[in-house]
């Protein structure tokens, strides 16, 4: 199998390109795609840029041109729900386009010629990525320390829907306007839902892993660059390590 791994912002991906052996670096569309094998597992690794057009095209390319068997993504996210705080850890379910809108045509959120509003991501790639995400949790204490000096304790996951759009959510009232409309969503990114949009299209699972990194109001924008330049590509370094050393063992 051939994973690819997708991550909007280099801070995201560094430390997991890094990590990549017997490296081979393919340009193609503005974006280095990184081959190699990754604790023993064949990946392509690539940062594919901000917003659902980028992430789209990218994953198109993952999936066209590199033919990877899967696609997780990695990154952080805005946290909807109050059960959330920064550090906290969030497995995509369901994926909507929250700026979707072409009615009267069709309803809210409806991705034209699909009759979904929604894309969702298979129980058992839920369950794998669960599993991983208990085993980071479990294992990775000094990196839980470090967290905890900068008051990031107590960190828990969330299987849940993720709500995406070419919108940075950082006023309280587009958070509530999001929350009304889609109740369901436990927090708020820029790609996953088009990403998945694409990998229905090519029958690829997708795995989409959430980092909370904010609570997409007034200070999302100090909060989470924050956050991204400390923490992000630890995370997404330990997650996937714990993913893969699972997926090995099958």
């Amino acid at each position: 199998m051939l994973l690819g791994i997708m991550g909007a912002m280099p801070e995201e991906v560094d430390q997991v390109i890094a990590c990549i052996e017997d490296k081979e670096i393919v340009e193609r569309g503005g974006r280095l795609y990184y081959r190699g094998n990754l604790y023993g597992q064949p990946v392509v690794a690539v940062f594919s840029r901000w917003g659902k057009v980028a992430a789209a095209t990218t994953a198109s390319n993952l999936i066209l041109e590199f033919a990877v068997d899967k696609i997780v993504f990695t990154g952080v996210a805005g946290a909807i729900s109050p059960e959330l705080n920064v550090g906290d850890i969030v497995i995509g379910q369901r994926f909507f386009q929250h700026d979707m809108d072409a009615r009267p045509l069709m309803r809210r959120f409806e991705i034209p010629l699909t009759g979904k509003t929604s894309f969702e991501t298979s129980e058992q790639n839920i369950l794998d990525m669960s599993q991983a995400i208990h085993n980071f949790l479990r294992n990775n204490k000094e990196f839980r320390k470090a967290l905890a000096e900068y008051d990031i304790k107590n960190l828990k996951m969330l299987i849940g829907d993720i709500a995406s759009g070419d919108l940075f959510v950082s006023k309280k009232e587009d958070k509530i306007s999001l929350s009304r409309h889609l109740p369901s969503v436990v927090c708020v990114e820029m790609e996953g839902a088009a990403v998945a949009q694409v990998c229905d299209d090519y029958h690829i699972p997708l795995v989409v892993v959430r980092i909370i990194s904010d609570a997409a109001d007034e200070n999302a924008h100090n909060a989470a660059v924050g956050f991204l330049q400390k923490y992000a590509g630890a995370y997404s370094l330990s997650i996937l390590r714990e993913y893969i050393s699972l997926i090995l063992d099958k």
